[in-house]
């Protein structure tokens, strides 16, 4: 049997339906869809799929990224299948791990796989460089302004109010207010 496995990273930005389309066309009989990152292993219909493999079964892909991004995990994966008795194909690189010449295939194009990750991360890392650089911090906007900050720790630490009554007052979450004072030590 073909068993397809479709991913995309994103759900919101992303979509499956090239992908779904190809691996129909090319006979996979049962598809596991997924959401989440190439680069994790946790990804539960990854495991579905490799729990109800058995042997003779073909696992195929669109392309070999949509397996993983990590060299070490495609390998593993590999492994595993092998292990199994399942074949392996990627539809847009041609590698069908049925053959020798494949298996090398394989591990080439995974490897770029993985340089292709590690360019992605590098020129993400230098952008939010550049934007600290140039005054623009990210993440959420601050809760309190810094007078308020300034009264809740003078009168929690006062005992006149506790970081409960301040949570209220202010109307923001207590742990926010725990924070602050963890901050402060």
């Amino acid at each position: 049997m073909q068993v397809g496995y479709a991913r995309v990273s994103k759900q919101n930005e992303q979509d499956t339906a090239a992908q779904l389309r190809a691996l129909k066309t090319a006979g996979a009989e049962r598809v596991f869809t997924e959401h989440a990152s190439g680069g994790r292993w946790d990804r539960p219909e990854l495991h579905k799929m490799l729990d109800q493999l058995r042997a003779g079964d073909v696992v195929v892909v669109w392309k070999l990224d949509r397996l993983s991004r990590s060299l070490k995990d495609v390998l593993h994966l590999m492994e595993l299948l092998g292990e199994k008795g399942v074949g392996f194909r990627s539809l847009t690189e041609a590698i069908d791990t049925t053959t020798p010449a494949g298996r090398m295939m394989m591990q080439m194009v995974g490897a770029f796989a993985e340089f292709e990750r590690a360019m992605i991360r590098e020129r993400t890392n230098a952008g939010l460089e550049q934007a600290r650089l140039e005054g623009r911090v990210g993440g959420r906007k601050r809760k309190l302004l810094p007078h308020q900050e300034q009264d809740i720790r003078e009168s929690v630490g006062a005992g006149q109010r506790t970081a409960a009554q301040c949570a209220r007052l202010f109307g923001v979450h207590p742990s926010t207010i725990t924070r602050l004072l963890q901050r402060q030590s």
